[in-house]
């Protein structure tokens, strides 16, 4: 498996459609996918050249950077690439500046098993539970999550 900057709208469709608990609704799904083109990084995980994740990260100023979209195929979960992505889309964003890396899910008011394994996942990867907003991300509890980035050393 190898990471590397990349936008393909197309892989990206296919890959949220293949994840149709998370990203079953159709305008929701079109956004991520026409957010590709403008993402400050656009990274993509490529097993013998097929596209079978892809991260989306972008700038907040003035030092965060917010995951905004990281999606594994589904006959790819549990193989260690949404791990390796979110250590790309780290690097990435100490490497611009940022000394955090936030993203937002499904807060736990909202019971779902999906979601609670969804942050489970941000959680082993060191993302910080920050604190949960209604009407966020939408109508419902947007949990949000910071994982702190390295100071580089001058």
């Amino acid at each position: 498996m190898e990471i590397v900057a990349g936008r393909d709208a197309a892989a990206t469709e296919r890959i949220l459609r293949s994840l149709p608990s998370w990203f079953g609704i159709e305008d929701a799904l079109r956004a991520y996918v026409a957010r590709t083109a403008i993402a400050d990084a656009s990274l993509v995980a490529r097993i013998d050249g097929e596209v079978v994740g892809v991260a989306l990260v972008e700038r907040r100023p003035p030092e965060t950077a917010e995951l905004v979209l990281i999606a594994v195929h589904a006959d790819h979960r549990g193989d260690g690439i949404g791990r390796a992505l979110v250590d790309a889309a780290a690097t990435w964003a100490g490497f611009a500046g940022a000394s955090s890396l936030e993203v937002h899910t499904v807060g736990p008011s909202f019971d779902d098993d999906g979601y609670a394994a969804t942050r489970a996942f941000y959680r082993s990867c060191g993302f910080l539970p920050v604190r949960e907003v209604d009407g966020l991300d939408w109508d419902g509890p947007t949990l949000i999550l910071v994982l702190p980035l390295a100071a580089s050393v001058a």
